[in-house]
């Protein structure tokens, strides 16, 4: 599953350059996360790394996009084009 940035993110800019998979990006108002390159950092870190550096807890999975280790590690390989 992927996870999202909610509205108590306060734009402090420490998620974005941590995010292995450039999925973190500026939008309207907050950061947001896209699904399709958010692996939850499978296979570069043990943890999300967004999630580690946040300052206000803002980073909670995503349950509208659920995805098990073996799918975000299938889209791990695919963003890095590791076999």
């Amino acid at each position: 599953m992927s996870l999202i940035i909610t509205d108590d993110c306060i734009n402090c800019d420490v998620c974005e350059p941590e995010c292995p998979n450039s999925a973190i990006s500026p939008g309207e108002e907050i950061y947001e996360i896209d699904p399709n390159l958010c692996t939850e950092c499978v296979g570069h870190y043990d943890e999300p790394q967004c999630q580690q550096v946040c300052p206000v807890d803002c980073i909670p999975l995503d349950p509208d996009n659920r995805e098990t280790e073996e799918e975000l590690m299938e889209k791990y390989r695919i963003i890095t084009g590791k076999a």
